[in-house]
């Protein structure tokens, strides 16, 4: 099954989170209980129409690590993967 996000929504897959001890021990699998924040983007939508009409232009494309608002996604399960759909405006930063 395909995904096509509308408007300026977007579909991310969540990255993995491990959590790390002080001493630097990473924990696997420890985080699995707290949402996501960081994630890469899988589909992006054509842009948010504006009262004149025309779209406004998307500022993340497919394959951008995104860091997003922890508690705005809407989370769907489809054929077994986990994606996160939220807006444009809900995603704080783009990793490099």
């Amino acid at each position: 099954m395909k995904l096509r996000p509308l408007s300026n929504h977007v579909i991310v897959k969540a990255a993995a989170q491990e959590e790390m001890t002080k001493s630097g021990i990473v924990l696997p699998g420890s985080a699995e209980n707290e949402r996501p924040e960081k994630g890469e983007i899988i589909a992006v939508g054509p842009g948010k129409q504006l009262e004149n009409g025309q779209l406004a232009p998307m500022n993340v494309k497919i394959g951008d690590q995104v860091v997003f608002k922890k508690y705005s996604p809407d989370e769907i399960k489809i054929d077994g993967e986990e994606y996160l759909i939220l807006e444009e405006s809900d995603i704080v930063a783009i990793i490099d």
